[in-house]
């Protein structure tokens, strides 16, 4: 029984492909592919369009070139491809090259592929009733305009244009057989999430002509995914630009409050070129590279201030007296609000009340202490002179301490401005992620 059932299958499989041959010989022998498959010339052809997004191969934001993986499906009417499916033993399709049929002349308008490949040559699909379904892989590369203003938080619009190349609308007309690309295929991208992709049919009159030329559009809507980038090239920055207002508390004896600020500088400018190469030479400057530069700017502005205060604490002893507004607002208020209370000490320790100058009478006794009565008769010249020189001295020691006290206050008051302006910076440009 099991050997009749399959010679008895073996026989209509036989039977049915001598039919298909026969098919296939009746349909093609006075067949053109030359020519439009319309019975008059004046009868418009229909083709419908649906794209499949397979997957994103790549987005080049320096060239502006988007590579994608797509299928497309044309579906339209061929007026000479039909037959009864009785006269073939019930065939009704037939799958052959698609090289045998004519084809729509169907182009990615906005191709940014050098070499214009060809496509893939794939079967077609052909009913009784002379429908044709041509379903076709194609790697394709298209021009996009790339807006990173809010690089990594940015979103694109690519969009991807098919028509036909040298038929009007009057000859050939295009319709959507979705509103949008089918996505239900798409491999996800590592970089980009896609949002969607509708399409929307446009018919242009060009001026050189009155006839409509249609087309379809694809708006490929891509959404950046940003945790590569916040992790590589966002929070290494944030890290670095703290450690500037850093510089204002190193002791400015140490001798490194300016090689910090440089190094800063010089870390933030290797991340800056790093996102430059990357980025189209285009007047819109990302969202990070804003970051970069107004952090850039603070850095340099805090290694100026650096000087200029390591200027103040190295004042000498011919340096002026500290001014009176000065000593009122610096040493008084900013100091409070800076939480230097003890502005006189420093690490190796030190006097931090602000002692007066000694008497002209006290000088005597202390440049005097252990000389005889007798002695101090007759070298009263001699004491005076020594006195004075020890209050000169004085004095000018206590000038050099008011003006390190008011580099201190300085430090102090700018790391705090520094660091507010280093967290509001790091936040607004967290917010553009939300």
């Amino acid at each position: 029984m099991h050997l009749l059932c399959h010679q008895f299958a073996a026989v209509c499989l036989s039977a049915r492909g001598r039919y298909a041959q026969k098919l296939l010989n009746d349909l093609f022998s006075n067949y053109t592919k030359a020519l439009r498959p319309v019975e008059d010339t004046d009868n418009i052809i229909n083709v419908t369009l649906q794209i499949t997004l397979s997957q994103i191969i790549d987005m080049d934001e320096r060239n502006q070139i988007l590579t994608t993986y797509l299928w497309v499906r044309q579906v339209w009417m061929d007026a000479f491809l039909t037959w009864k499916k009785e006269d073939y033993d019930g065939l009704d399709t037939i799958r052959i090259p698609s090289s045998h049929v004519w084809r729509p002349d169907i182009v990615l308008y906005n191709s940014a592929d050098d070499g214009f490949s060809s496509s893939m040559e794939t079967n077609v699909v052909l009913r009784n009733d002379g429908q044709v379904m041509w379903d076709q892989p194609a790697i394709t590369k298209s021009s996009c305009s790339v807006d990173v203003a809010f690089f990594p938080f940015d979103v694109q619009q690519c969009h991807l244009t098919f028509g036909s190349w040298t038929h009007n609308g009057n000859q050939m007309d295009l319709f959507n057989a979705l509103d949008s690309a089918d996505l239900a295929d798409f491999v996800p991208n590592v970089e980009w999430e896609v949002l969607g992709m509708p399409a929307k049919k446009n018919v242009i009159l060009y001026g050189c002509c009155s006839d409509p030329y249609p087309d379809i559009t694809f708006t490929l809507h891509l959404k950046r995914r940003a945790s590569f980038y916040i992790f590589n090239l966002l929070i290494p920055c944030m890290m670095i630009s703290f450690l500037a207002p850093l510089g204002f508390y190193l002791p400015a004896d140490s001798g490194e409050k300016v090689s910090l600020g440089v190094t800063v500088l010089l870390a933030l400018t290797v991340f800056q070129l790093l996102v430059a190469e990357s980025m189209p030479p285009s007047e819109s400057v990302p969202l990070i590279g804003k970051y970069y530069i107004a952090t850039m700017t603070m850095v340099t502005a805090s290694t100026a201030l650096t000087i200029f205060i390591m200027n103040i604490h190295h004042c000498g002893s011919e340096a002026l007296p500290v001014p009176q507004w000065a000593e009122r607002f610096i040493l008084k208020y900013l100091a409070r609000i800076c939480f230097v209370y003890e502005v006189g000490e420093n690490c190796l320790g030190g006097t931090s009340s602000r002692k007066q100058p000694l008497s002209q009478e006290e000088s005597e006794k202390g440049a005097a202490g252990g000389c005889n009565e007798q002695r101090q008769e007759s070298n009263s010249s001699s004491r005076g002179y020594i006195a004075n020189s020890y209050q000169d001295q004085r004095a000018a020691q206590l000038r050099i301490g008011e003006w390190r006290k008011v580099a201190k206050v300085m430090d102090r008051f700018f790391m705090w401005l520094f660091f507010i302006m280093v967290f509001f910076m790091s936040i607004l440009i967290l917010g553009k992620a939300i």
